[in-house]
């Protein structure tokens, strides 16, 4: 009983049903193919009307095929496959290409599925049109008088007790043995379908680059993020805190750090919008955020500024030649910015505010050198859950450009020392990160 219940599931279950449809369509896209082959083949055979004769019809689906195989050579013919395979097929989506076949092989592939598609779909879409009616009639034979009268062009042979009887047997064999060829065509198009369908090797390398493009989006939205958010939080919350001690006697002071924590949480909810802007968007296509991004030249001295009011005394020296900071290729004066934005951030952390902290940016030779020295804090900073990006980030900026990094306590100091290649890597990505004691976030 269970056998015959996988049997009836097979043949007329969801899945067979789904893929008789897809056959269907098929059938359906094969139509066009043979009445250009209908116009061919009659004069060949020297008749008017080409359906009325089941060689005459083979001739036409004949020549029909090669024609489908020739259009399936058009780009979307494998998104349109693609789509109706995952749609009714049962075919997990992933083993199957997105987009036109890109090399000679997958359009190869490409034309065999279609002309397969066109040609199982063709035979079954006749003989779904064809038997289920045949087999009415055989059903209903015996019992209709009117039906056995009027012969409707069956053989003489029917006429027959013992013919007759056996009629309905015949027709509900006919209607199986249609089910069974749609769903043995509909298994082998579904069996086929990753195989012709399925990605080549260039589908698979362009996929690849894909991902990596998406992910190299994603890592410098997050480091922009951490940059960006992380220095703000650091630097308002010394701000407040600096401005609550000397509330009663210092006013001014006061007046200046409020000022400052506004100029810097503006500054940093225009970023934060247009990163989010980028990620609503989906950031997959390498745009960059709708905001201008900070750099030395735009907003060196703003930073500078924000972070001493934090409590943080910073001596900067800047040797940018005679054309400073506007000199400066854009991507450096960009990644250098974060740079010593995350300089400071690390410094606002773990030095704590009154530090002090000597800032040098200057030309060296070829290259743009960021400097960051403070004093190590007395006790051990305290690692917080999540934490280790922000020297990380330094490097990836830094290796972006081609640069190096070295980054640990050095002589009672805290030591970050960056070096940029003004001209880009020469020879690919050298950043090289070499801490000499707890590494800082």
């Amino acid at each position: 009983m269970r056998a015959f219940a996988t049997a009836l599931t097979a043949l007329f279950g969801r899945r067979a049903r789904r893929r008789w449809i897809h056959l269907i369509l098929g059938g359906a896209l094969a139509m066009p193919y043979v009445f250009v082959g209908s116009v061919i083949v009659g004069p060949l055979l020297g008749e008017d009307n080409v359906f009325g004769s089941i060689t005459s019809q083979l001739g036409a689906f004949a020549v029909g095929l090669p024609l489908a195989a020739i259009t399936a050579l058009f780009p979307l013919t494998r998104p349109m496959s693609v789509a109706a395979v995952r749609a009714l097929c049962d075919v997990p989506g992933e083993v199957l290409a997105d987009g036109p076949a890109r090399s000679r092989q997958a359009r190869g592939r490409t034309v065999a599925w279609f002309t397969l598609h066109l040609g199982f779909g063709g035979v079954i879409s006749g003989m779904s049109l064809a038997l289920p009616p045949f087999a009415a009639v055989l059903v209903a034979l015996p019992f209709v008088a009117a039906l056995r009268d009027s012969r409707v062009g069956m053989p003489e042979a029917l006429g027959e007790g013992w013919m007759l009887a056996l009629c309905p047997v015949a027709g509900v064999l006919g209607l199986v043995a249609l089910a069974g060829c749609a769903a043995a065509a509909g298994n082998l198009l579904a069996r086929w379908a990753p195989a012709l369908l399925g990605p080549s090797p260039a589908d698979r390398l362009a996929a690849a680059e894909q991902r990596a493009a998406d992910l190299a989006v994603r890592n410098r939205l997050a480091r922009e993020l951490h940059d960006s958010v992380g220095h703000a939080l650091s630097a308002v919350t010394l701000q407040a805190s600096a401005a609550r001690r000397v509330l009663d006697r210092d006013p001014e002071f006061v007046r200046e750090a409020l000022a400052a924590i506004e100029e810097t949480t503006r500054r940093t909810v225009g970023e934060l919008d247009a990163v989010l802007g980028v990620l609503r968007e989906g950031g997959s296509d390498g745009a960059s955020p709708t905001a201008p991004a900070p750099t030395l030249a735009a907003d060196l001295d703003g930073l500078l500024g924000r972070t001493r009011a934090g409590g943080l005394r910073v001596r900067a020296t800047v040797d940018l030649g005679p054309g400073g900071p506007d000199a400066l290729p854009p991507m450096v004066s960009r990644e250098a910015y974060r740079i010593v934005q995350e300089s400071l951030s690390n410094a606002l952390r773990h030095a704590g505010p009154d530090a002090p902290l000597t800032l040098r940016i200057a030309l060296d030779g070829a290259d743009l050198e960021i400097v960051a020295e403070n004093p190590l804090p007395r006790t051990a900073p305290v690692s917080r859950p999540g934490g280790g990006h922000g020297l990380r980030g330094i490097t990836d900026r830094a290796r972006l450009l081609g640069g190096t990094v070295r980054a640990g306590p050095d002589d009672g100091v805290w030591r970050v020392d960056v070096r940029l290649p003004l001209k880009g890597p020469a020879e690919g990505p050298r950043a090289t990160t070499e801490p000499k004691g707890p590494v800082r976030t």
